[in-house]
């Protein structure tokens, strides 16, 4: 039988230098392997992505005319 170490997709990029160099210095000031910082980083820009997403949708929708609806109501 065959098994893989890990059940994590693993995935090669490329990094500028300055990069390289300022991800090994976060991970050697957080005492954690650059792969976990990096995958740190990689979540936390995500959610970043997400939050801005979230954010154009909520401000389309906020108007001076937008209908209100109470919080109570929303969640029937």
């Amino acid at each position: 039988m065959n098994f893989m170490a890990t059940s994590k997709k693993r995935i090669n990029i490329s990094l500028p230098k300055d990069i390289e160099l300022t991800l090994a210095k976060l991970a050697e000031r957080d005492d954690v392997p650059q792969a976990t910082k990096a995958v740190s980083l990689l979540r936390m820009a995500i959610e970043t992505e997400e939050d801005e997403v979230l954010n154009a949708i909520a401000e389309e929708r906020d108007s001076k005319d937008a209908k209100y609806i109470s919080h109570k109501d929303a969640w029937v």
